[in-house]
């Protein structure tokens, strides 16, 4: 059935990981409503109790504080070419002042106030809470997990694949885009058995989470030939007089069936191929692998955004094969193809079709639906 073959969905759809959710937020109210509750039924006297919580965070912000300050260490001698001269950004920059200031304070009186005037003791606390945190620094066990640098840099939107997915978008895609529908159009009618089926009208964009770019598709794939090229556009930009975009066609093979369609690689993953190759960018593998999929989420979420690249893109998205397989890229190409035809299937029988001449009923329309390579009524 049309319908059920539109809903069917690729394995390659389990490889782009989703943006983070709040769940480790909701996970620290749990908790911290379940150590509350803990607390309470414990029947600890409430004062000693109230002593230690404010111990706690007073030493949590001795060591901000601690912590700004063997970073300011080093800004002072960075004040002109970091901070603009300004003693003062430098310090805001290492001192959270505004809420870490305020806590301290707060805390800080709250635990003096609890100590009963015992300054000897107040002494000792403030001590071993510098020296725990100052180990801690020492140790490197302040710093962040994975996790949380991967969730930082995704949020701030300063990873490589960010930089990367813009720029491809701003400096290509945005460019040729709103045009591959007209060259199209123009070479369908210049050859009308060619390219019937219109929903495959669009450039088909290969990412492949490797990174590993062949130059030329019939070479990776013998079920791939190169037909010929679409019409070129020609701009001036960035300088550059008369520069040339253009497109090119490919036939697919499929058993006995022909296919056609445009297809080109990302090409900025060969950067990301090219900096996990050298020791100068010391970017791993893995590192490169979450560049990918990250830099596939974002192109995807610029493109949903932009209302001229509407339909005109199909990002295809995979992960070669532990062992070779000659004509793995074709099918990948097939599978997406198909999609594109059931998917307009699902769109003609799910909604009705307005003629200005003729009211025709569901059944009618059903009746009249025929294969896109073929006339239609």
């Amino acid at each position: 059935m049309p319908q059920e073959s539109g809903q069917r969905s690729h394995p390659a759809t389990v490889l782009i990981p989703e943006p983070r959710g709040g769940r480790a937020q909701r996970a620290t109210y749990l908790l911290l409503a379940l150590c509350a509750a803990a607390l309470y039924l414990a029947g600890e006297p409430l004062v000693p109790t109230a002593r230690s919580l404010t111990s706690h965070f007073v030493a949590l912000q001795i060591g901000v504080l601690l912590k700004g300050i063997c970073y300011l260490a080093e800004e002072i001698f960075h004040l002109q070419s970091r901070h603009h001269g300004s003693f003062w950004r430098a310090l805001s920059a290492c001192l959270p002042l505004r809420w870490h200031g305020l806590m301290l304070l707060i805390s800080g009186s709250a635990y003096v106030a609890l100590l009963d005037g015992d300054r000897q003791l107040l002494s000792l606390h403030l001590g071993l809470a510098s020296l725990c945190q100052l180990l801690t620094f020492a140790l490197g066990l302040h710093k962040p997990s994975a996790v949380e640098m991967s969730e930082m840099s995704e949020r701030s939107k300063q990873n490589v694949a960010h930089g990367l997915a813009w720029s491809y978008y701003v400096g290509y895609l945005k460019i040729v885009l709103p045009r591959v529908k007209k060259s199209m159009e123009e070479f369908s009618r210049a050859n009308p058995n060619t390219m019937a089926c219109k929903e495959t009208w669009k450039l088909h964009i290969l990412i492949p989470l490797s990174c590993d770019i062949c130059d030329d598709l019939e070479k990776a794939d013998s079920n791939i030939q190169y037909l010929m090229d679409l019409t070129e556009t020609t701009l001036t930009r960035a300088g550059i007089k008369k520069r040339v975009y253009k497109h090119s066609l490919y036939t697919i093979r499929d058993e006995d069936k022909l296919w056609h369609c445009a297809v080109e690689y990302a090409a900025p993953l060969q950067t990301l191929y090219a900096m996990s190759q050298d020791e100068c960018a010391a970017f791993s593998r893995e590192e490169r692998l979450e560049q990918a999929k990250l830099f596939y989420r974002t192109l995807e979420e610029i493109l949903k955004g932009s209302k001229e690249c509407a339909g005109t893109y199909r990002l295809i998205a995979y992960e070669e094969p532990g062992e070779a397989e000659t004509h793995f890229l074709s099918r990948e190409l097939l599978w997406h193809l198909r999609q594109q035809r059931h998917e307009e299937y699902a769109v003609c029988e799910g909604n009705q079709l307005h003629n200005p001449s003729t009211t025709l009923s569901s059944t009618e329309l059903n009746l009249q639906i025929s294969e896109p390579d073929l006339p239609q009524p």
